[in-house]
C-alpha cells in the first residue's frame, strides 16, 4: 500500500488513500502499526483520505492517534488539503471543503510549489466549545471550565479547558520544568474529570500577540505541534485577557513552528494558517 509521510509544524502523519485499504479493515490497528517509531513508519497520527462523489465536499478525512483512538486534527487537516489538491481531487480549486469527524471544514491552499509538495494553507476549525459537558469535563454543567483549580497528585493547577474539535486543557504561566512536564502532563491527560482524556498545553505569553507552547497530546505524548491545541490556546488567551480581544491574529509558537490563529470572539469560527509539507513517499505491506 502506498503512503505519504507529511508534517505540519513538526506534527507528522502517515497519509493513505482510503480506497487502498479494505473497507472492513481495522484502521485503529493500522494506526498502531504504522505510527510506531521503532517498528513502523513513525508518526503522530494516521490520516485516511477519501475521495467523495459530492461536488461541494470532494474530500473526506479520518485521523487516528498512535494508540488507535480516532480524533480530529488541525495540522492533519492542512496536510489532507494539500495532499488532495496535489492529486487533482479538487479539480484544481484551491478553496474546497473536507468532511471530518467534527463536520465539514473549509480549506484554502495558499502559496505552494509547482508539485504542491509544500504549501501554506488556511483551514476553518469551527467554533470552540467551553461548557463542561461539551469538552467533556465532569464538573458543573452549563458553565465554562475557566480558572478551575485541578488537583493533580497533590498539586493545584489553574486550568482552562476548551473543545476545538478535540479536548484541550491550557495552563498559562512560566514554562514547566522538564520533570514537571513529564510527570504532570500524563496525569492531567488521564485525570478522572476528563472522561475522554485531554491534551495539555503549557502556555507562556511572549509579547502582545504571541504565545509559546509545549504540547502533551492525548494518545500521542509530547508532540512538536498541535493545530487544535494552538486554537485552544488562542481562544483561551483571549477569554482570559492574556491577549487583547481586539487582537486580530495570535501567533502560537511550538517546537515545530508557528501557527497563525484568528478568532473574532464568541459565536465565531476559528481560522488557522500554517504550513504543510510532504516529507517522503513509500510503500508498506499490510498483512
Amino acid at each position: 500500500m502506498r503512503f505519504t509521510k507529511m508534517q505540519g509544524v513538526g506534527n507528522d502523519f502517515v497519509v493513505i488513500d482510503a480506497a487502498a485499504f479494505p473497507k472492513d479493515g481495522d484502521l485503529a490497528a493500522l494506526a498502531l502499526r504504522v505510527c510506531e517509531r521503532r517498528f513502523g513508519i513513525g508518526a503522530d497520527g494516521l490520516l485516511v483520505v477519501g475521495q467523495s462523489d459530492s461536488e461541494t465536499v470532494p474530500v473526506t478525512m479520518r485521523m487516528f492517534n498512535p494508540d488507535g483512538s480516532e480524533d480530529m486534527c488541525g495540522n492533519g487537516l492542512r496536510c489532507v488539503g494539500l495532499w488532495a489538491f496535489a492529486r487533482g481531487w479538487t479539480a484544481g480549486e484551491r478553496e474546497f471543503q473536507v468532511a471530518t469527524k467534527e463536520g465539514v471544514r473549509d480549506v484554502r491552499v495558499g502559496e505552494s510549489d509547482a508539485e504542491a509538495r509544500h504549501g501554506q494553507l488556511t483551514v476553518d476549525m469551527g467554533q470552540p466549545h467551553f461548557n463542561a459537558e461539551d469538552i467533556p469535563f465532569c464538573g458543573p454543567t452549563g458553565v465554562p471550565v475557566q480558572d478551575y483549580p485541578l488537583n493533580v497528585d497533590g498539586k493545584i493547577f489553574s486550568i482552562n479547558s476548551v473543545n476545538t474539535g478535540s479536548t484541550h486543557t491550557v495552563i498559562f504561566g512560566d514554562p514547566p520544568s522538564e520533570a514537571d512536564f513529564l510527570h504532570y502532563s500524563p496525569l492531567i491527560e488521564e485525570h478522572p474529570l476528563f472522561p475522554e482524556r485531554t491534551s495539555v498545553l503549557w502556555a507562556v505569553p511572549n509579547g502582545d500577540c504571541a504565545i509559546e507552547v509545549r504540547i502533551w497530546e492525548r494518545g500521542a505524548g509530547e508532540t512538536l505541534g498541535c493545530g487544535t491545541g494552538a486554537c485552544a490556546v488562542a481562544v483561551a488567551a483571549k477569554r482570559q485577557r492574556v491577549v487583547s480581544m481586539d487582537s486580530e491574529a495570535i501567533e502560537i509558537r511550538s517546537k515545530g513552528g508557528v501557527l497563525r490563529i484568528v478568532w473574532p470572539g464568541e459565536g465565531a469560527a476559528i481560522a488557522m494558517t500554517g504550513p504543510a509539507d510532504v516529507v517522503y513517499e513509500g510503500e508498506i505491506t499490510i498483512d
